[in-house]
């Protein structure tokens, strides 16, 4: 554990972790639940997201119009994200306006309204947001291969749900998730900025440890089994572009050989971004997926990516092609460059300079007091603060020999999920 954070956990169960930054003089805060998708069930899926949304809407202490108001007439920024594995919620504002931002999240943690009107109103944000989303042809694609990938896990659906669930989805549901979820024994607090520790710890205790917790009460989630052969699938739409994604199981964010997947991903397709937002871009040309498929005109674009992630997910790479485009010659392009690495057809140049690339690309995304508290928390609810702390030394520890090691088993043709959109000719 890093020096310079202090960690406790209150009676009730809330985890909280501080850090001390005294560089500007603002805090940020994020409060974390370990509530995502990942905890739904057919019925109820993206009730997760719609939760989420209802937290802005009022509690007796801080009525609907109040809570943005408290928030924007001191200055700060405030917003919330839900995903496979977490919902959470950050204020960053001047220091002197923490008590605000603790007294605002303890009291939405217990006291939300979830009144029938709002929560109508937001069915139809939600349901708007879920069409805007299938009018994206990747959208249609991403979704088709996470259900294909996953037959027992959860994973296998949208955050945003689907849109049977978002029209049955009752008041009584959702108060009752929220009840669940929302409890200081499900919960993280971290907190980075400009304060005194001794001072926060205790305006902590205060706000927070009278909040009761109740029993855990969320059923096992099962392991998915092997997948053990190779699956296609294709989807036809309009559309200006062809695009094929090819998926593959992948390790969660814990597993040792999630770094190793880390190096490879930025060797064959750019490093990607493990922070939410706010982190910088690295161009992907040197990549070698890029170099075999976009420089020799085989794809117009390819790009890839991997999540951090509490249960084994999905490592992907999305190639788009003009409609009409050679799909056979693409693929054959992406295997042979598989193949490579598989092989031990790799220099320890490039190992370096892709481990450099995902160093800087996770610096990037490490910068400022937010993404600080950020990493405190999201770390935590796949692994712990020493996994982020450690992030870049263990990236320049992977060997050639343990990126022959796993590309072997990683990219068995078994374990991979292929999909094709095909845009339709109405679209041109």
């Amino acid at each position: 554990m890093a020096i310079d954070l202090t960690e406790f956990t209150l009676k009730n169960g809330l985890q909280v972790l501080l850090k001390e930054i005294h560089t500007t003089p603002i805090v940020s805060q994020w409060i974390w639940y370990r509530v995502g998708s990942r905890n739904e069930k057919p019925g109820i899926q993206g009730i997760s997201h719609w939760v989420e949304h209802l937290q802005f809407k009022g509690t007796p202490k801080y009525p609907i119009d109040e809570l943005d108001h408290a928030i924007s007439r001191v200055g700060g920024v405030w917003n919330a994200m839900t995903h496979l594995d977490w919902t959470t919620y950050y204020e960053t504002l001047p220091s002197q306006e923490l008590d605000l931002a603790l007294d605002l999240e303890a009291d939405r943690m217990q006291n939300s309204i979830y009144d029938k009107d709002e929560i109508n109103a937001e069915r139809t944000v939600i349901i708007s947001e879920l069409e805007g989303n299938e009018n994206e042809p990747l959208f249609h694609l991403n979704s088709a291969i996470q259900q294909a990938a996953f037959r027992s896990h959860p994973y296998n659906h949208d955050v945003i749900g689907t849109l049977e669930d978002l029209q049955a989805i009752t008041r009584d549901q959702l108060y009752d998730y929220y009840r669940l979820h929302y409890r200081p024994g499900n919960a993280l607090l971290a907190i980075a900025g400009d304060f005194d520790t001794a001072e926060v710890r205790t305006k902590i205790d205060s706000i927070f440890s009278s909040i009761p917790d109740q029993p855990d009460q969320e059923p096992l989630i099962p392991p998915e089994p092997p997948q053990t052969e190779e699956q296609q699938l294709e989807i036809k739409g309009p559309g200006d572009a062809l695009y094929i994604q090819i998926s593959y199981h992948a390790p969660r964010a814990n597993d040792p050989d999630f770094f190793t997947l880390a190096v490879i991903d930025s060797l064959l397709s750019g490093p990607s971004p493990l922070v939410m937002f706010g982190g910088g871009s690295i161009s992907n040309r040197t990549s070698r997926l890029y170099q075999a498929l976009v420089e020799k005109d085989r794809v117009v674009s390819i790009s890839g990516g991997i999540q951090s992630t509490l249960d084994p997910f999905l490592h992907s790479f999305v190639l788009t092609l003009e409609p009409g485009g050679d799909v056979k010659a693409a693929l054959q392009a992406f295997d042979e460059q598989i193949e490579n690495i598989q092989q031990h057809k790799v220099t320890v140049q490039e190992i370096e300079r892709a481990a450099k690339q995902a160093e800087a690309m996770f610096d990037y995304g490490s910068e400022n007091i937010t993404n600080q508290a950020f990493w405190m928390g999201y770390s935590n609810i796949f692994a712990d603060y020493q996994w982020y702390e450690e992030y870049t030394r263990r990236l320049q520890s992977v060997s050639a020999e343990q990126i022959l090691a796993f590309s072997q088993s990683q990219f068995a043709p078994q374990n991979r999920i292929i999909g094709f959109f095909i845009p339709t000719p109405e679209a041109a």
